[in-house]
Parts: structure tokens; sequence; C-alpha cells
């Protein structure tokens, strides 16, 4: 760990010039307690550093979260092994899983199913407003993955088991409701004269109809992550059962948020935490951090490093661009990535190329101190959107 300033503590060995800007800009503003904590794949963001946790004191910036409210990581331990796939039709699979979650940015389900139907009622149950403000079709929205580094895996870990492994977040709607609030705090900020760093970090103070606005939805579109985690889970969960012959026995399964805010106490103070790519590492939490395309991913337990407020990385950390990862790599160089592994062959993940982020493995030997290792899983089938 290194002490940037008396507001920015980091663990990141490798940090480009501009991330590191990024934190120290952030963490000037004034109702930071303690500091902020810079995660080891820390790279630059909407406003706040992707990998950075935020605490603050009586207020919230809904740039820290970001767009993708809520997103995060789900995985579930079968009582398969790695021999109960070798005489499987693993392309078979894959389709499956692909006709059973809608994929890519706007494909949604084209109705409820019985079990979305139930996850829906309960976030109409727990609405403060009617959501089609913001997505008119957000009940279909659940149980869809996305795209970008949004995914689902097959994977087997260091002894031979097999898990279902899933990122995703909370989709269109979840978006819709972010780009409000960030806007709403923007002009709030703007109409009181308020000087910022930047922008993008603008927040809202409670005590304020605005705040309370915010944290209202920001709650809704947490749970809103979590079950349409939860929804393509049990999908995919059928799709294997069948694949196998058999139904899947859920040894373990755990779900978490990367993206989020909720109230914690630390140094002290109770403090509006946010974690913008990064895991809870409370001592005994579970939690799942995914290697990029063709990489290792981890299902770690918490160590609670209080200076670290008690987070962890969420993943690799992207090391180029997506927009220069295309123009620098090509499909033969992802092919050989993605050796011996499942995969829908294709140009449209080329910026999702392992050479992409960065070295996971660097990444969690900087987390060594947050996190414990439980186990290594290995992909043995990946499905992405477009």
């Amino acid at each position: 760990m290194e002490k940037v300033t008396d507001t920015l503590l980091s663990w990141a060995s490798v940090i480009e010039d501009a991330t590191l800007q990024q934190a120290i800009t952030a963490s000037t503003m004034p109702f930071i307690h303690p500091h902020i904590a810079l995660m080891p794949d820390a790279h630059l963001g909407l406003g706040a550093t992707v990998g950075s946790v935020i605490p603050t004191l009586r207020a919230v910036m809904p740039a820290a979260v970001g767009v993708d409210i809520g997103c995060g990581m789900i995985a579930v331990r079968t009582q398969f092994g790695r021999d109960d796939l070798r005489d499987r039709d693993l392309r078979a699979l894959r389709e499956s899983i692909e006709r059973a979650v809608p994929l890519s940015a706007g494909a949604y389900n084209e109705r409820l199913t019985d079990t979305a139907a139930t996850r829906v009622e309960r976030l109409e149950a727990q609405a403060a407003q009617d959501y089609a403000r913001y997505a008119k079709n957000w009940r279909l929205q659940l149980g869809t993955l996305g795209s970008g580094n949004h995914f689902i895996e097959v994977t087997v870990d260091e002894e031979g088991v097999v898990w279902l492994f899933l990122h995703s977040g909370s989709r269109g709607v979840g978006n819709k409701v972010a780009q409000h609030h960030i806007r709403v705090a923007q002009e709030r900020c703007a109409q009181q004269g308020t000087a910022l760093p930047h922008r993008d970090l603008a927040y809202l103070e409670e005590g304020t109809p605005e705040f309370d606005a915010y944290i209202t939805d920001l709650r809704w579109a947490q749970e809103f992550a979590l079950l349409n985690r939860e929804e393509m889970m049990d999908r995919v969960v059928g799709c294997l059962s069948r694949a196998m012959g058999e139904d899947v026995v859920e040894r373990e399964r755990i779900n978490c948020h990367h993206n989020f805010t909720q109230e914690e106490t630390h140094a002290g103070e109770r403090v509006w935490l946010s974690r913008k790519g990064a895991i809870e590492a409370r001592e005994g939490t579970p939690g799942l951090i995914p290697g990029s395309m063709g990489t290792a991913s981890y299902v770690v337990v918490g160590k609670g490093d209080a200076e670290a407020l008690h987070s962890s990385p969420h993943g690799a950390g992207r090391a180029y661009s997506r927009s220069r990862a295309r123009r620098t790599f090509t499909r033969e160089q992802l092919r050989e990535a993605m050796r011996g592994i499942e995969y829908r062959d294709t140009d449209a993940f080329l910026d999702e190329i392992p050479q992409a982020y960065k070295d996971i493995d660097r990444v969690m030997a900087d987390a060594a101190d947050l996190v414990e290792v439980r186990h290594v899983l290995r992909q043995v089938v990946n499905v992405k959107g477009d």
C-alpha cells in the first residue's frame, strides 16, 4: 500500500498517470473521510476512477457509482466435475445459454418467465415510483445480460469442480436512473455556484429532496441488478441441467455487487461508501473477482483490511480503451488467447481480448492483504453479447 496523499491510499503497483491524477482529484472533495482507497485494478472512469472506494460524509456523488448501478457477479458451485463435461457437446451448451438469456445492448425478453414475473413483483413492491419513466420495458430487461465485459461462463476450479459464473448489472433502466441523478447533481451544484474540480464530481447533500430521491432509486436499481443476476443464473442452471441429463445441485451460490453505495462506519464516522469497481471484503465475506475473457477468475473471502475500507478489486481492469484495443489486436490473437475454450468466434469481441486488460495475477498479488483466494476458476465455455 502507498500513501499518495492524506486522503488517497493506493494498492495498485501498476497505474497510469492519468488514472492516478483522476483519483487525486476526487480525493480533494471536502467531504471525503477518511480517504479514498484505490484498488489494484484501477483505471480511468467517469468522474471517479473505476477501482476506487469512496467514503463521503453527508453527501454522495452519483458518478462515484457510475451508470451501471449494482453491476456485479454471481457464481454457483455445482456437483459436477471436469470429467462430467468431457463427453458433452460444449457448443450445444453454449448455444442453449445464448437462447435462454438475451444478450447484447438493447436485447430484452419477449415475455416474462414465471421466475422473472415473481422477481418483477418484488421490485414493483419496493418501487417508490413508476420506473417506466426511465425505461418503459424495464420488466422485460430483468434476466438479460448486456454487452461489453458482461459474460456468462462455465468454469472449472483447481479441484476439477464445475462452477457457473456470470457478470451483469441493472441494464438499461439502471443506466437511465444513474444518468438522471448525475444530471440533477450537476444542475444543483451549478445553481448553487459550487466550484468543482470536475463536473462529474457533482454531489447531492444529505437532508435534501434530491439526495433522498437518489438514494431511493439507487437502492431499487441495486436490487434490480441483484435479481437480474439471480434470474439469469437460474436459466443457466437449467441449461446445464439439461445438458448433463441431471439437475444441478447448488453446493454454493455467491452474489455480490461491485458498483454500489451503502451506509457504513469507517474511522469513527457514519459514511456513504461508494465502491466503483470494488467488492466488499469484510473479514469472512465471500466475493468474486473475474479475470478477463480467457483468463482465470477467483472466488475469494475478505480479510477485513480497515485501511482498504473493507474492500478489494473487482477484476483485471482495462489497460487499453475499447477503440485502441480494436486498432491494436487481431482476430487471430483472440483465437489464440481463447484456445481450448468454447466461445463464439467473432470480431465483435476484439475489445475484450485478454491483452486489453491488466494482468489479473498482478492484481491478485497486489490484493494479497485484502482477500484470501479460495478457488481459481478456468473457463470452459464463454458466452458474451456483441
